[in-house]
């Protein structure tokens, strides 16, 4: 069989075992995208896999350089990529992206086991990344409420110049609260 045609198969083969997966991404027909971990889970990563022309007989390209990445130590990447060409090695001349997701899933909490915890807090509109001892900032900025002119009218209607309301805007009429009592009281 020629490369291409062991090619088709395990693209065919991939596009039914992930079907309905969002963690596998299909970027090209010979270059796609697996994320170790469940969205939001410090130590989740993305593994991108793509297929030179003479792939399976060639090793794969793969890489670790997508954004998602970022807070990963280069030397921790380095340790995951090792090892995944340590298995590259081993099933050289078979279709192995499946096999490399399956590896990595298998030992995700092995490669991320030194990778320190980072905490992504969300502040108002700032966003700070940090070591899971540090607390988040207590400092929130809030944004004003932007009114219409009309709101802003009908506002003003209501306040004295100042923009405070009257004394009283919000007291209760007594006699309707009697009024409205429960049936028991007549």
């Amino acid at each position: 069989m020629a490369a291409n045609e062991d090619q088709e198969m395990e693209l065919e083969a991939l596009r039914s075992i992930y079907e309905g997966d969002e963690c596998f991404k299909e970027l090209s027909p010979v270059s796609f995208q697996y994320r170790i971990g469940e969205n939001g889970d410090p130590k989740a990563f993305l593994i991108e896999i793509s297929w030179p022309e003479t792939y399976p007989q060639t090793a794969p390209n793969i890489s670790m350089n997508a954004f998602f990445n970022n807070t990963i130590s280069l030397a921790i990447k380095q340790s995951i990529l090792d090892k995944l060409m340590e298995e590259v090695e081993v099933n050289l001349g078979t279709a192995m992206t499946y096999t490399l997701f399956e590896y990595a899933k298998d030992n995700k909490e092995l490669f991320m086991e030194n990778q320190p915890v980072h905490i992504v807090t969300s502040v108002g509109n700032n966003i700070s990344i940090g070591t899971h001892e540090v607390a988040p900032s207590s400092k929130k900025s809030h944004k004003k409420e932007q009114l219409s002119k009309t709101q802003k009218r009908k506002l003003a209607d209501k306040t004295d110049h100042k923009g405070e309301l009257p004394r009283g805007w919000n007291w209760v009429d007594v006699i309707k609260l009697s009024k409205t009592g429960s049936k028991d009281d007549e």
